[in-house]
């Protein structure tokens, strides 16, 4: 079965950092888009930033230049390296899985980062 793991979440201080992770399995992993997406209390779901199977990202304005994703094809994991956090990044951060032009997309269960003094 799909599964797709995250963890790393935690409560953090503003300026302070934080490495989520996420392990994916049940899927030929590379031909995956995989991204962050995350859901702030009171928000709609929004995306985080995303990583082509090739390695090319893509990031939201409000993440830029503090946060950075990665991935490992032989392990199967996507990284979000996040730094600067602020109170405006507390939220449930979820890992996705996806095809370009297909229709498997998949979504773990989430993990809470808190981002308070």
């Amino acid at each position: 079965q799909v599964r797709l793991v995250e963890s790393g979440g935690g409560l953090v201080q503003p300026g302070h950092s934080l490495r989520l992770s996420c392990a994916a399995s049940g899927i030929i992993f590379r031909l995956f888009d995989m991204g962050w997406y995350r859901q702030a209390p009171g928000k709609q779901r929004e995306l985080v930033a995303t990583i082509a199977g090739g390695g090319s990202a893509n990031y939201a304005d409000s993440v830029k230049g503090r946060f950075t994703i990665s991935r490992d094809n032989i392990e199967k994991t996507v990284t979000l390296q996040m730094n600067s956090l602020n109170p405006e990044d507390t939220a449930v951060y979820y890992c996705n899985a996806r095809v370009a032009f297909g229709s498997a997309n998949y979504w773990g269960q989430g993990t809470q980062v808190t981002v308070s003094s």
